[in-house]
């Protein structure tokens, strides 16, 4: 009997090996996706070779630890988000996520409210504050900066006060301290910003949404607004402006920026309000953003 149940035992375990390996690679996909991030950027950040990814990526990945670590890193996840297991929690947060598991989806956005009323900065105070969030090519740059002039206010776009702190562009942050060193630069700026402006407008980058500890901040502090545009519109005013990133050398452009919206539109859906761009002129769109402040 036993004879017989070894190869049984063996295809249960093969299984379950590969069932896990591709549930990692699809978790590794999106949680580039949600960044913005290429195959080639997630390799330079990392250290582990495209091919590897490409592997992991695609359920093929016979992963050893630590390059699960150096990719974890890479794209600012603890390896306990990476593998969704790891130290136990204290027992009212566990009792906590529980109770928000069973509420109905419509009702989630009334609980974080009332958290955020009853426990985060003073709603009077977070709503002098606006943020605008969404996709590069959504119109936070245009219609921030004119509506903060409109009201006589601080327009602050969050990757400029970046590069101000590092001493540096974008794009050498990157290349100097990865993923995750601009994440500590975006965190630090906001804070800053934050503290020092009572009232202001602020542009934020497309992926702060994916950083959850820097996204709260941002919800608690600021009256959230997601510009909304259909992907082909997004695609079509980031060329228009001669700034294709991360698009670059990407032959498959269209279909990472199709996957970066599904992995961020729940995230981009947290907003307090949000505004469709899609098919609307500049001056329509800031009519609805006007109107969405003073409400």
């Amino acid at each position: 009997m036993g004879a017989r149940e070894t190869p049984q035992k063996s295809k249960s375990t093969a299984a379950a090996d590969e069932a896990f390996l591709r549930a990692l690679g699809e978790r590794v996909r999106d949680a580039r996706a949600r960044r913005g991030m290429t195959r080639k950027i997630l390799a330079h950040d990392s250290g582990v070779s495209e091919r590897y990814l490409a592997q992991l990526e695609s359920g093929q990945g016979n992963a050893s630890a630590l390059l699960l670590l150096r990719v974890a890193a890479a794209l600012n996840m603890s390896v306990t988000e990476f593998l969704q297991q790891g130290a136990e929690q204290p027992v009212e947060l566990a009792l906590i996520w529980q109770f928000l598991q069973r509420l109905p989806a419509q009702k989630l956005p009334l609980v974080r409210s009332q958290l955020l009323r009853d426990y985060g900065t003073a709603h009077i105070e977070r709503m002098k504050r606006i943020a605008l969030i969404g996709l590069r090519g959504a119109g936070k740059s245009t219609l921030g900066s004119r509506l903060a002039k409109e009201l006589e206010i601080p327009f602050i776009e969050l990757d400029r006060e970046v590069e101000r702190e590092a001493g540096t562009s974008l794009s050498e942050i990157f290349l100097l301290y990865g993923q995750a060193g601009y994440r500590r630069y975006e965190r630090r700026c906001l804070e800053n910003v934050v503290k020092n402006n009572e009232r202001a407008i602020i542009a934020t980058g497309g992926s702060i949404v994916s950083e959850p500890g820097t996204y709260d901040l941002l919800l608690s502090t600021c009256r959230t607004v997601w510009l909304k545009a259909q992907p082909e519109e997004h695609m079509a005013r980031v060329v228009a402006q001669g700034d294709t990133r991360p698009m670059t050398g990407n032959r498959e452009a269209m279909e990472d920026l199709h996957r970066i919206l599904r992995g961020r539109n729940a995230l981009y859906g947290r907003a307090d309000v949000t505004i469709d761009t899609a098919h609307k002129s500049i001056e329509q769109s800031l009519q609805q953003l006007r109107k969405a402040v003073a409400a």
